[in-house]
């Protein structure tokens, strides 16, 4: 799948939405990327994650790991396209870790995935749990990188592949113009459920 087919999937899932959203890092933006409206879709989900197989398929891969919660799935689903193990990091006590005997090997070859990255923090965790762990990080692998490329995951540029490329403005609060326009500001994100 080209860019432009991975966008038109995204929209016709409803995945890509417009309007004004508060973002997990407190930015205000006029888009927002609700990956389980694709995700949802296990035949789009395993479409998407074929990308990663494919590309990654000749780099050794020995696990494939995510970060909870929509990184679970694309591990899963990534994981059995490869033939290889899938695990996931979690958050314990604020602080991204293997959790439930989850375990990486000095020299283990592990692929990343991630569905939407903003500012990278959470693939940045995912990498330093894999790092302190002497895993040898072959790639990530990103559904839609909405950084505008300044996301940085302390691995090679060369490394990451994503999906879709997505420049979106971002705003601080204080400097939102939706907000000066009156528009109502939709919260979205795992850190807004009620």
């Amino acid at each position: 799948m080209n860019e432009k087919e991975v966008e038109a999937l995204l929209r016709k899932t409803k995945a890509i939405l417009e309007g004004h959203f508060l973002l997990t890092s407190g930015l205000h933006s006029p888009l927002y990327v609700e990956k389980f409206n694709v995700l949802q879709h296990p035949e789009y989900t395993e479409q998407l994650c074929r990308e990663f197989a494919e590309h990654f398929k000749d780099k050794g891969i020995q696990t494939v790991i995510g970060p909870a919660t929509g990184g679970i799935i694309l591990s899963q689903v990534t994981g059995r396209l490869l033939g290889v193990r899938s695990i996931f990091t979690e958050r314990e006590n604020g602080k991204m870790t293997l959790r439930r005997g989850f375990h990486i090997e000095p020299g283990e070859k592990v692929l990343i995935v991630e569905d939407i990255v903003t500012t990278g923090g959470s693939i940045k965790e995912v990498v330093d749990v894999v790092n302190k762990a002497h895993g040898d990080i072959v790639g990530i692998g990103l559904f839609v990188d909405r950084s505008g490329g300044t996301a940085d995951f302390g691995v090679p540029k060369e490394k990451v592949f994503p999906l879709l490329h997505l420049t979106v403005p971002t705003y601080k609060p204080e400097e939102c113009p939706l907000c000066k326009q009156g528009v109502p500001i939709t919260e979205r994100g795992s850190h807004h459920l009620k």
